[in-house]
């Protein structure tokens, strides 16, 4: 994403769709997170000094940025007491879940802008500064959609429930009020959808666009008994326990522990005359109802009782998102209840100067105990497997070229995206063959599903590689199977295939020189296979 974020800028390229990967059906950009509103800014990092570099910058930035943001707004709209935001943001923008998603998602950790949006929606009520406050507001909304639209509609859903239970419950205080904010809110829906409908029709109508995510994906929901399980990225959390409540580590978006569970009720109820108060914790409530998906689960067992969004999984726009992940979005009404509770006591402590120290004493002890569990313990990090010297030589250059790809064995997919990291490392200069994505099935049964794959649609050369990697044996080679690899070959417009040295690499290594036909050079540091004769030999022959 970084590299094409680049590559649009130093070359021009088309920013909401690109070939550079699984050629020749390319990848929708839009719809899988393109990240434009940083890739695009970090264009001078990514260039001198790569991808990787970019994207650990865009990692830690995007917490450092997002902790901040959430300190500024609440000690400036919210809070009198900075330690009352400082305790907000910092939950905010450390919670279990942003720490879960941290380990690969930095898109959606990148939340700098969602207080900002809560602050500036909430400010359409000034009077007089509808155009100016609506104009901001799309301002924002449209650098969120680049960044990440699924965090930009949870964001939005909250905010809607929220404005409208308190334009209800100050309908008779101040009607003026509505109005204003609906004159804002109006011009700020205006130029939002003016800007993004072209991006928009390209991610949900343009080419390789989806209508859904996978089947099984629509049923992540979160595990009931997660909410007050630790993640196992908490000092308090074990992998055992998480792995058994979650789709994945990076999916632990619900685990709060029994503490905060506790506080936050508590917290409520202490602060229930507050009608705002009371209408986020329902809205996160709602949140949390939304995260456990079609089916309830309980401690890793399916209760047969129905959730929420069984009725909601198959809408369209819907159905593009994971419904564990609404849980994320009580973490940020969580940190605001705690800066509101952390200031309710420091109110009390000088409105009663005699109970100054059993308040302190409470106050103190009751977030230490619901938060010390969840403070986050350092992300794992791994060496990652050295680019190969044939692609850092530039040595690829004389086999791809704009007639021509490189493809990887096995080909890239969720277990193995090192080839796209290559390109990256060219500037995506370097086209390859399939890559991980999400991309629309395309199944020859049923030509209007166009639901979402976690990679291309199933080809002969690439399952056979990809089942020689899992440890199955080498089927026998025969002339169909040859046939099929050829074709797979000029589909892909291949002009050289490459192995370099991994988990069964002897394997795939014999199974493609029988398939070929010859054996493959050993170049900087891989095995290649130069196949440009027998991909162009159709050119030939037609």
């Amino acid at each position: 994403m970084l590299a094409h974020g680049a590559r649009v800028l130093t070359d021009g390229a088309y920013p909401f769709f690109s070939d550079r990967m699984n050629y020749p059906d390319g990848v929708n950009m839009m719809a899988n997170t393109s990240v434009l509103a940083v890739s695009l800014p970090m264009t001078p990092i990514t260039v001198l000094f790569g991808p990787h570099v970019s994207f650990n910058a865009f990692l830690t930035l995007a917490l450092a940025v997002t902790g901040i943001s959430w300190y500024l707004v609440l000690s400036r709209k919210f809070v009198s007491s900075r330690l009352a935001a400082w305790v907000g943001a910092l939950f905010a923008t450390f919670a279990p879940s942003m720490i879960a998603h941290a380990g690969g998602h930095p898109n959606i950790v990148s939340q700098f802008l969602v207080p900002l949006i809560i602050w500036r929606t909430l400010a359409l009520r000034t009077p007089g500064r509808a155009i100016r406050g609506g104009l901001i507001l799309a301002g924002l909304l449209v650098w969120q959609a680049f960044i990440n639209l699924e965090i930009l509609f949870m964001t939005a859903v909250g905010l809607g429930i929220f404005c409208a239970v308190m334009a209800i419950s100050r309908r008779k205080a101040k009607p003026a009020e509505i109005k204003t904010f609906l004159r804002g809110l109006g011009i700020a829906a205006a130029v939002t959808l003016a800007v993004l409908a072209y991006p928009l029709c390209v991610q949900f109508f343009g080419p390789q666009s989806y209508h859904g995510l996978p089947e099984f994906v629509r049923y992540f929901g979160a595990d009931l008994g997660s909410f007050t399980a630790y993640a196992q990225r908490s000092v308090a959390g074990n992998s055992i326990t998480a792995g058994r409540l979650a789709q994945n580590a990076a999916e632990e978006n619900a685990f709060f522990g029994w503490g905060l569970v506790i506080l936050f009720f508590g917290l409520v109820v202490w602060m229930r005359r507050s009608v705002a108060v009371v209408t986020l914790a329902g809205v996160a409530l709602f949140f949390g109802a939304m995260s456990l998906g079609p089916s309830i689960r309980l401690n890793g067992v399916d209760t047969g009782v129905p959730g929420l969004w069984a009725l909601l999984h198959s809408v369209p726009v819907l159905n593009s998102a994971v419904p564990t992940r609404w849980a994320m979005a009580i973490a940020p009404i969580v940190g605001i209840l705690l800066a509101l509770g952390c200031q309710r006591a420091s109110d009390l402590m000088k409105a009663q100067p005699a109970a100054r120290g059993p308040v302190r004493v409470a106050m103190i002890t009751a977030v230490a105990m619901a938060l010390v569990p969840l403070v986050p313990t350092p992300l794992r990090i791994a060496p990652m497997d050295p680019v190969p010297d044939f692609v850092t030589t530039g040595a690829w250059k004389q086999y791809v070229d704009d007639n021509h790809t490189l493809v990887a064995l096995p080909l890239p997919d969720s277990s193995y995206p090192d080839p796209m990291r290559w390109s990256a490392y060219t500037g995506q200069d370097m086209r390859i063959a399939s890559g991980y994505a999400l991309l629309p099935n395309q199944n020859p049964l049923d030509p209007t599903d166009r639901s979402a794959l976690f990679a291309p649609p199933w080809r002969p050369t690439s399952g056979l590689m990809s089942s020689i990697k899992q440890g199955n044996p080498i089927p026998e080679i025969t002339e169909t199977r040859r046939e099929m690899t050829l074709a797979d070959l000029r589909y892909w417009k291949a002009g050289v295939v490459v192995l370099t040295p991994q988990v069964r690499d002897i394997e795939m290594l014999r199974a493609m020189t029988e398939l070929l036909g010859f054996q493959p050079t050993w170049t900087g540091g891989a095995w290649i296979w130069d196949v440009r004769n027998l991909v162009d030999a159709e050119k030939v022959n037609q």
